[in-house]
């Protein structure tokens, strides 16, 4: 806390400081038309766009404070209805301020099986809407109360006693420090209205293929759609650019967006590639099908800014978010057809390498923000159910058929080496999830709520491991004392063995469905069939002691195998409730 004031402090202390040595500089170049300093104008530039950057970075943490928490809930209501999936991908890339970062977010999604491919579409199309909520913010002539609006999120981000309200004003202080950047660097660009050579350089961007090869380039430099399309406005804003040179960069901007998605799914998985595949695509066709009609599009923008005595900032905002909200609306309908071509590209295959243990979810960068963190975590979660139910399905072939068949998913593999290797994957991500989720519990940020989440899914992973050990250690052993009898399971044995197992496979992949959606329903569906799951083994015992006090030869000589196997996956019911039952702990409100 006293180290959060400092800091704040010292940037407020530090914003009225460079306001008031950069008001000599700016005027000084204004008074001197015909000599401009470089030198200042350079560094009142590039501290301006450091404000920018950092305006919008302190926003963005506010804002995803505030709703990082919703945004479970948000994604969960997602359906096929492509709407739906649109508006909650607008919303998301607004409060993370990065089409980038959101389209590289839902590879997690689509991993975790919270959406398929096709619905994560509408999303991807929704992120290029939410980048321009930003650019219509910054349309706004907000400038001159840049200082104003620091002063108050400052004080309300310190002063207030409500979370809340300190997430407020973090987007407050954000907002402030954004727009005061941006004064900075319209004051430093003053001078350049007079200036022939960087006119003549703003006229040239007019050209099409320069200005989209311009706007793309420095996108990707500074990796920020929104920052950028901020500098075009501030251009704008002092009359240094033109719609037309705008529009171009605009373009440009689209594509350069993509630049960050791509590099995050080299050396991924292919729903990683198929996602950045489409965010490219998508943006690539978009400029392809607009950038034939510039000066008739140029005009419409005018023609509707004209209604309201817009200037050419408000008409570069309004272009963006024409071209996004159009590209959205043109597409929304084929998502379908899309996602079949991208599926011809990237089709799905079993890789060989996926029996090396490896976190699939477990982000890095999300850390800092725990409401994300700890979705990641669930969903790596989610892939332990997942595992532990493919080990289940797999023990149980040794002990009900003569053939040995190979590994379901890895048929290079005997089905005993893939129940070993899926073990050494849990024992591995039980280690690397608690791990991740002590480093997300160290953040300043975290909640008391979200604290008790964590630790519930420490308990969870931990109780999801001794299931494995159960599979591994225990059962697997009896398939060769199994193996050793004269006489299999009688019918009736066989049967109920198998009806047993089927319960406990239920429980398993109930679990695995409600720790990828957040699913409280099923968990009280879990610790429900607990008790009558207990009941039914109880029945089955009987069955089995009378069919032994009626000398029955199979029951006789499979006798202690029948009893070890069905305690075993007694125990697996019993821990899958208690995992349920802490499941709901966690997940209270």
């Amino acid at each position: 806390m006293v180290q959060d004031y400092f800091k704040a402090l010292k940037l407020f202390v530090l914003s009225l400081f460079i306001s008031i040595v950069s008001a000599p500089v700016i005027q000084a170049a204004e008074n001197s038309s015909n000599e401009i300093s470089w030198f200042f104008l350079i560094i009142s530039l590039l501290g301006g766009l450091s404000f920018f950057l950092y305006g919008m970075g302190k926003m963005s943490e506010g804002m995803k404070k505030s709703a990082g928490n919703k945004m479970r809930s948000i994604l969960a209501a997602i359906t096929k209805n492509r709407v739906i999936g649109l508006l909650v991908g607008a919303f998301v890339t607004m409060v993370i301020q990065s089409s980038s970062a959101t389209t590289v977010m839902l590879v997690s999604f689509v991993q975790a099986e919270l959406m398929t491919f096709t619905q994560s579409l509408s999303l991807i199309l929704g992120a290029g809407i939410g980048t321009t909520i930003t650019a219509q913010l910054i349309a706004f002539k907000l400038t001159d109360y840049a200082l104003l609006m620091v002063a108050v999120g400052f004080f309300m981000s310190m002063f207030s006693k409500s979370d809340n309200m300190k997430n407020v004003g973090n987007v407050l202080l954000g907002f402030g420090i954004l727009f005061f950047g941006m004064k900075l660097m319209s004051d430093a660009m003053k001078p350049l209205r007079t200036y022939p050579d960087f006119i003549n350089l703003m006229k040239g961007l007019e050209n099409p293929v320069m200005g989209i090869m311009a706007g793309a380039a420095l996108t990707a430099l500074i990796q920020s759609s929104s920052a950028f399309t901020g500098i075009l406005i501030v251009l704008g804003q002092q009359s240094l650019i033109s719609l037309e040179a705008a529009i171009p960069m605009i373009f440009g901007t689209n594509i350069g967006t993509c630049f960050t998605a791509v590099l995050a799914s080299m050396g991924t998985g292919r729903e990683a590639k198929r996602v950045a595949l489409s965010h490219v695509i998508f943006r690539i066709a978009g400029v392809l099908m607009f950038v034939f009609w510039i000066p008739a599009f140029a005009d419409m923008i005018r023609e509707v800014a004209a209604w309201f005595g817009s200037g050419t900032a408000r008409q570069i905002a309004n272009a963006h978010t024409f071209f996004n909200v159009s590209l959205a609306l043109l597409f929304l309908p084929l998502t379908t057809v899309f996602a079949a071509f991208i599926m011809k590209i990237f089709p799905n295959k079993r890789e060989i390498d996926g029996i090396k243990p490896l976190p699939w979810h477990l982000d890095e960068t999300k850390i800092p923000t725990p409401a994300l963190a700890i979705d990641l975590a669930r969903a790596e979660t989610s892939r332990m159910a997942k595992l532990l139910g493919r080990m289940l399905t797999a023990i149980i072939i040794p002990f009900t058929s003569e053939e040995l068949p190979q590994d379901a998913i890895y048929p290079q593999i005997s089905l005993i080496e893939g129940i070993e290797m899926r073990e050494k994957k849990i024992n591995y991500l039980e280690s690397k999830i608690e791990e991740y989720l002590f480093n997300v519990a160290r953040q300043p940020g975290v909640s008391e709520k979200q604290v008790c989440e964590i630790y519930s899914i420490i308990s969870i992973v931990k109780d999801m491991e001794s299931i494995g050990d159960i599979i591994h250690r225990n059962m697997l052993p009896m398939i060769e004392r199994k193996k050793q009898l004269v006489s299999n399971f009688s019918d009736e044995g066989k049967e109920e063995i198998l009806i047993y197992h089927r319960k406990a496979r239920k429980q398993i992949r109930l679990l695995m469905e409600a720790f990828a959606e957040k699913d409280t329903r099923r968990a009280k569906i879990i610790m429900a069939g607990e008790r009558k799951y207990l009941d039914l083994a109880y029945q089955y015992r009987t069955h089995h002691l009378d069919r032994i006090l009626h000398r029955k030869k199979e029951s006789m000589d499979t006798h202690t195998v029948h009893m070890e196997l069905m305690n075993m996956m007694k125990q697996i019911i019993v821990y899958s409730s208690n995992i349920a039952k802490t499941f709901l702990e966690g997940c209270h409100e």
